[in-house]
């Protein structure tokens, strides 16, 4: 190390004061599960995010309340926020957290860009750097989505964020990334060092069931182009089975403008209901590239066969062979084949589950609470890149 370089000391406050900042609490996916089970280990920490729909998410993030941004005064911002989205960078950099010794961001848009205190520590569980900034603003904003003129100034538009996304990118002081494909994004956009802790599946929640397997495939998942689902309704015309859809999202009506009437798009369910469909699947469909994924996983903890795409985080999560198909390419004549040979292929539903629980919320929390120690004991340098 430098002499000259300054060196913040490990943190001995017995019980340091916690933030966790979320991009926005909207409804319970994928990110907000974790952000649940950072909750349960830390249940006194405020919680930030730049806003905040009332009711959307679990009674443990919302207990203690939650902070906001100008975001939430805005009016009809709970429902047309992503709209917002040139706001964002002002809003985050404007959440005061003078206050705090540890910051966990949770971060898939720019709560890891969060301004904190000098003395601070601030470790970052990212579930990828913003996906429409950087690789995929065609599945989001293409000429067949948006026309020309408004692809073109989202594009400036977006080119701005990016270039604000990276030269942010040093203030958390280490990041965790969710996969091994999101320690590639981060390593690639921010040329930072990523260590990976899967997310937490609640495998106690959710396991095999009493009933018999029906003949349809599910897919659970937010409606927004990159998940791919027309190609998953596609190759369930072509394999001649039922598809049952379960989730929201800006891409339903031209979703459900391309189905026939063999796709069931249910909207938002009770974990119960998504626990009963998962459970009797013929198979749980990927169709696009996942940074982590986890419904498939959930649907493995349920015992079931999932067919995904072979990118992304599904080569982490789905055992070829074992658990599910890892298809080639996204086609919806592939994953077509890939349906028809599920009932040859004699899955076990023990051997499924296994390989879920190596998942598990106990796992995750272990995990966490030993990165986070570690982050608290050990001298930083204030311009290093991570600890190494």
């Amino acid at each position: 190390m430098s002499p000259h370089r300054n060196v913040r000391r490990p943190i001995t406050v017995q019980n340091p004061r916690i933030a966790l900042v979320h991009d926005w609490l909207t409804g319970m996916r994928g990110g907000e599960r974790t952000l649940e089970a950072i909750c349960e280990l830390y249940p006194a920490a405020t919680r930030f995010a730049l806003l905040h729909v009332h009711g959307s998410v679990s009674k443990t993030i919302e207990a203690p309340g939650i902070r906001t941004s100008f975001i939430q005064k805005m009016p009809l911002s709970q429902h047309y926020y992503r709209a917002l989205l040139p706001l964002f960078p002002t809003a985050i950099e404007q959440l005061n957290l003078d206050d705090f010794d540890l910051i966990i961001s949770t971060s898939h848009c720019v709560a890891k860009s969060i301004v904190v205190p000098g003395r601070a520590r601030h470790l970052c569980y990212c579930f990828t750097p913003m996906r429409y900034a950087w690789d995929q603003f065609p599945e989001y904003f293409g000429l067949d989505r948006t026309g020309p003129l408004r692809t073109r100034l989202l594009r400036q538009g977006l080119s701005l964020m990016a270039r604000w996304d990276a030269s942010t990118a040093y203030r958390p002081d280490r990041y965790i990334a969710i996969s091994q494909y999101v320690s590639g994004r981060i390593k690639r956009y921010y040329n930072r060092e990523a260590r990976v802790i899967h997310p937490p599946v609640d495998t106690d929640f959710f396991r095999p069931g009493p009933g018999p397997i029906e003949s349809y495939c599910l897919v659970v998942s937010a409606l927004v182009p990159y998940k791919r689902i027309d190609l998953a309704i596609r190759a369930c015309a072509l394999a001649g089975v039922p598809l049952r859809i379960v989730g929201n999202g800006p891409d339903l009506s031209r979703l459900q403008a391309i189905s026939g009437p063999d796709v069931t798009f249910f909207g938002s369910l009770s974990d119960e209901q998504v626990r009963s469909l998962y459970q009797r699947a013929t198979a749980v469909l990927l169709p696009g590239t996942e940074d982590f994924g986890i419904a498939p996983v959930e649907a493995q903890a349920c015992g079931r066969p999932v067919i995904a795409l072979n990118a992304g985080g599904a080569c982490e999560t789905v055992s070829p062979k074992d658990t599910g198909i890892l298809v080639a390419e996204p086609s919806a004549s592939a994953f077509a084949d890939a349906i028809a040979r599920v009932p040859s292929m004699q899955f076990k539903t023990t051997t499924i589950r296994e390989h879920a629980i190596r998942y598990s919320r106990t796992r995750f929390k272990t995990a966490m609470q030993r990165e986070i120690a570690q982050l608290m004991t050990t001298p930083l340098c204030e311009s290093s890149n991570d600890a190494t």
